[in-house]
């Protein structure tokens, strides 16, 4: 997006910030996760209870945290409880409303990995962080919302390891039903925005950001995309929003680095 004012990764996070209400609780996981949750609270959700795998209840950090073990999320959180009492209590008990996550791969049904890829599990070309909290929030929290940038190397007709489901199969509605929350129903990206639906486990192409084509929203796909018969525009970042999503990462940059402002 050269001609305009935002890149499509402040896009992508003002996009995915936007879906936060105020006064949710909100599981929160690491890297461009916690950039737009922390971009809500600074913005329209000043009440909205962010919660990370670490324990941490209510955080409000001033900078991006590096790890759900920063320091700064425990300086700033209303409390501070064991890891089991976060998934027992919180995320079993239904009291989470919001699952915010990232991936490495994501297939067309919301089944994500971030475990390994290529090779065998034993012997990856690459191996990821793993797990964590992620299959736990992708099944019980009451919705999921996935956030990452598109492309045919994410965005894969095959996982290579499915590390969280979220529709296993394509089952006939009512056959596979989830634990407990909705699973991922919503992904947001440099691109656009792909939605499932109970009717329709499949992720489809719901809204376009300014400047791209379905085409481009294909291309980026390894699986044939289906296209939502409306397609929504997404409105552009205004100046406040963009200010403030620039001023968190400067901050974050100065107290951590640019690499981990930018992540």
């Amino acid at each position: 997006m050269p001609d305009r004012p935002y890149t499509a990764q402040e896009l992508m996070t003002v996009a995915a910030a936007r879906r936060l209400r105020n006064n949710t609780v909100c599981f929160v996981g690491i890297g461009l996760p916690s950039a737009a949750a922390n971009l809500a609270r600074i913005t329209h959700a000043p009440g909205i209870v962010l919660i990370y795998e670490s324990g941490t209840i209510g955080a409000k950090p001033d900078v991006l945290p590096l790890s759900i073990g920063d320091g700064e999320l425990a300086d700033n959180a209303d409390t501070v409880v064991s890891v089991p009492e976060v998934f027992r209590y919180w995320l079993q008990g239904g009291r989470v409303d919001v699952g915010f996550l990232g991936a490495a791969q994501i297939d067309r049904f919301a089944n994500i990995n971030t475990t390994v890829i290529g090779g065998t599990y034993r012997s990856p070309k690459v191996r990821l962080p793993g797990a964590g909290g992620a299959p736990e929030i992708a099944t019980a929290a009451r919705e999921v919302i996935l956030v990452l940038k598109q492309n045919t190397r994410t965005f894969v007709d095959r996982l290579d390891f499915v590390t969280s489901s979220g529709f296993v199969d394509s089952p006939p509605p009512g056959s596979h039903p989830l634990a407990a929350g909705r699973g991922p129903t919503t992904v947001i990206t440099d691109l656009g925005v792909l939605s499932s639906t109970r009717e329709s486990r499949e992720l489809v192409l719901t809204a376009l950001h300014p400047g791209v084509s379905p085409e481009q929203v294909r291309q980026a796909t390894a699986w044939p995309l289906r296209v939502a018969s409306t397609v929504a525009s997404t409105p552009p970042p205004t100046e406040q929003e963009l200010k403030m999503l620039r001023d968190l990462h400067a901050r974050t940059a100065a107290a951590h680095g640019i690499a981990a402002a930018t992540e």
